[in-house]
């Protein structure tokens, strides 16, 4: 894996100076609302909520409650947040972005919480991170930035404790083949077709045109089955595949709000627009 990881090498750095750039205009936006956020310590975001509906069938009473629990690729760390809010401990977040985590640090801080921040890149967290944990959670617009899944798959089997449970709920492949724009195929769905690399000075967040600095950008398309191929190869077992109707955000302007987030009308085609996978390493291995 030497010459993979050095061949990616460049766009590793160009995205993680994309998104130290993102950082700092998420922060600022209406969608992260972060100041909404720190003035209710109740508050959940929408994101995690998703996240424990797929995950708590999987969990002893359906909680995260006193169990650890680490967030890869965690960005400016109000998901990671919002699980020590609702009572994980030992709360680790990993993020590839130094801009990402200064917030995420200020902000845990400022909600008194106690989160550990971890640099590096989320395929190699087992050689950042010197302990396991009970959960392992990843999500909403992660693995594309990922050029591989090998090794994030074994990092994710090493993080665990035996018994411990990962799960992945993250926009769908078909839409990234979709260009985000249905209804015409216009980009490869299947896997290992190298990266796409394009320039875009803003980013998801409202009125953020023109506001990234280093606007160059490369995503790896991972369809669904090779995701699960690298989990089980890791040693995984996978206890549940699912293909959702709902996305945490507006990706396109045919969705329409609903209870989890977006959807699209009724009046159009049925298709998934997140999947979600829950693994588990064996407590015997």
């Amino acid at each position: 894996m030497v010459g993979d990881i050095r061949g990616h090498a460049a766009a590793i750095a160009a995205n993680r100076a994309n998104w130290d750039d993102r950082a700092d205009v998420h922060v600022a936006s209406r969608m992260y609302d972060v100041d909404g956020f720190l003035a209710d310590r109740s508050a959940i975001s929408r994101v995690v909520l998703n996240d424990l509906s797929v995950l708590a069938p999987h969990l002893p009473g359906g909680q995260a409650q006193g169990r650890s629990l680490l967030h890869l690729q965690c960005h400016i760390g109000l998901d990671t947040i919002s699980w020590a809010r609702l009572g994980a401990v030992g709360v680790h977040g990993l993020d590839l972005s130094p801009n990402s985590l200064r917030h995420a640090t200020r902000i845990a801080v400022a909600d008194r919480s106690d989160v550990t921040w971890v640099g590096g890149d989320a395929r190699f967290a087992a050689r950042l991170i010197d302990r396991r944990f009970e959960i392992v959670v990843t999500s909403a617009g992660t693995i594309v930035w990922l050029p591989d899944l090998e090794d994030w798959a074994a990092s994710i089997h090493d993080l665990l404790e035996p018994g411990g449970v990962f799960l992945i709920r993250d926009d769908h492949p078909i839409l990234g083949a979709m260009a985000f724009s249905p209804w015409d195929i216009s980009d490869d769905y299947l896997g290992g077709g190298g990266p796409r690399t394009y320039e875009d000075s803003g980013s998801y967040t409202e009125e953020s045109a023109g506001l990234i600095a280093h606007v160059e950008n490369h995503e790896w398309r991972h369809d669904v089955g090779e995701v699960v191929t690298a989990l089980l190869r890791a040693g995984l077992r996978i206890e549940a595949l699912a293909e959702l109707p709902y996305m945490d955000w507006p990706a396109f302007t045919e969705l329409v709000p609903c209870q989890q987030g977006w959807t699209l009308p009724d009046s159009m085609p049925r298709i998934p627009l997140n999947f979600a996978i829950v693994a588990r390493r064996e407590a015997s291995r």
